[in-house]
């Protein structure tokens, strides 16, 4: 039943026959033969009948629920064998908010250096992305914001503090400052993030506090592409401190610190709660990380030109 609850996780992923038995690398009447296999056996239709996949029934979607959990405990069984025989292995999946994946590195290294037998995907995601996969057995651990839109039904362990600096034009009208005010930064041609993302919420929140509404004239998907903006000074953002640290300081740009209010928000991973837990994720849960991972970073630098 295994391999059946595999094809229809497959199915409700692809949307898709042809392209489900495609990822499954096998034929699409093997693939619609185990699925009628599963309906019999299940005693319920699992499928809505038609020329294409029209979706899922409810009975479908309750299977799907629980093929998501029975394919994870076998997953994390077999893992938990191998453990105990050859050591850890397998393939840690991590996702990642955008603006932690600066600091991903201080994360893997450690882990790859004492689970050498592991490899490991890092995705980019959004919070409810990660919500999602974690929900869904797509990833085992998430990398996000603790405290805002906190994540349910998972255990967490706080890793940095995230702070944030005011990016502007070496030539702004606020550039020579050593602090801005929030108040001030509303005021100034502003490249931000967009809505969807929860770092803009964040940002949007701050400004909230302190009265004032900015209307970026450019928004974004990208933190890189939020930089290359500020470099052009035409505009100037709101960055993560850690982005900087990392990245260095773009050419023609200043950061400067943001108070009034001093603003920060806790980033960390964050696992499944169902017991047991994935042997990968209870690993990286227990190797000993710093209160602040990204105060590890280096100061913010130029950019060589």
């Amino acid at each position: 039943m295994l391999r059946q609850l595999e094809y229809l996780v497959a199915l409700a992923r692809e949307k898709h026959f042809g392209r489900a038995a495609e990822a499954c690398n096998v034929s699409q009447p093997t693939l619609s033969a185990a699925i009628r296999q599963l309906e019999e056996e299940l005693g319920a239709p699992i499928v809505e009948r038609g020329h294409r996949y029209l979706g899922l029934t409810a009975q479908g979607r309750l299977a799907l629920e629980h093929a998501h959990r029975i394919l994870a405990e076998a997953e994390n069984l077999r893992r938990g064998l191998e453990e105990i025989d050859n050591g850890l292995a397998g393939r840690l999946r991590i996702g990642a908010i955008p603006t932690a994946l600066p600091i991903i590195s201080q994360i893997t290294g450690p882990f790859s250096t004492k689970y050498p037998g592991v490899s490991i995907a890092v995705l980019s995601m959004s919070s409810q992305g990660i919500e999602r996969g974690i929900e869904d057995f797509e990833i085992d651990v998430g990398v996000t914001y603790l405290d805002a839109e906190p994540i349910e039904k998972v255990k967490a362990k706080p890793i940095c503090i995230e702070r944030y600096a005011f990016l502007t034009p070496e030539n702004g009208t606020l550039a020579a400052r050593e602090k801005v005010t929030w108040r001030e930064a509303a005021r100034e041609p502003l490249c931000l993030l967009t809505p969807d993302m929860q770092n803009r919420r964040i940002i949007d929140g701050v400004f909230r506090s302190v009265g004032e509404r900015p209307e970026p004239t450019v928004e974004t998907n990208s933190i890189f592409n939020l930089v290359t903006h500020v470099s052009s000074g035409k505009w100037s953002a709101i960055v993560p401190q850690q982005l900087l640290r990392f990245f260095g300081l773009p050419p023609g740009a200043r950061a400067i610190e943001l108070v009034e209010p001093s603003a920060r928000r806790t980033i960390g991973l964050v696992m499944s709660d169902r017991e047991p837990p994935s042997p990968l994720a209870r690993n990286l849960f227990a190797l000993p990380w710093p209160d602040d991972i990204g105060a590890l970073l280096e100061p913010p630098r130029p950019i060589e030109r």
